[in-house]
């Protein structure tokens, strides 16, 4: 029997797209921070680093198919989508989920999920290098982990 799993070893070379809203730059900016710092501690450098930023989160998944077919490892989106009185929410969140698990199951690279969906800002806040973690930290190790996987594959 064979057994894959993938590391939070970065292989070399390695190049990775972070893609980033600038909506709800208060908690992107954390989830920025928090994907950046988990990259740094395990090996990758700015060099290898690309940061794309998008007005919103809708637009991350047509940036996202823009990436991948140019030279990256990984892709990872930040974004935060947080309820507000009206159902646009639930359409933004639900586009967005949709074009990047499409973009994840298309690619031939990890697409990485790291978008916030939350009913409060202080959720998304709690979610960004709160009390709850970072998310951006946690979007990180899952493309380091997955870009290992894939190589092994």
């Amino acid at each position: 029997m064979a057994w894959y799993e993938g590391t939070w070893i970065p292989p070399e070379p390695v190049r990775i797209a972070v893609i980033v809203s600038r909506f709800n730059q208060t908690v992107t900016d954390g989830l920025l921070k928090g994907c950046q710092k988990a990259l740094a501690q395990h090996g990758v450098t700015d060099e290898q680093i690309d940061i794309i930023v998008v007005p919103g989160a809708f637009e991350i998944p047509g940036v996202v198919f823009r990436l991948l077919d140019k030279p990256y490892h990984a892709i990872i989106a930040l974004g935060a989508v947080i309820r507000g009185e009206t159902p646009h929410f639930d359409y933004v969140a639900s586009s967005v989920t949709q074009g990047l698990a499409r973009a994840a199951h298309e690619g031939r690279i990890p697409v990485v999920f790291g978008i916030l969906t939350t009913d409060t800002v202080e959720q998304a806040e709690a979610r960004a290098g709160g009390k709850s973690g970072n998310k951006g930290a946690e979007a990180a190790l899952t493309a380091l982990e997955m870009m290992s996987l894939y190589r092994q594959l």
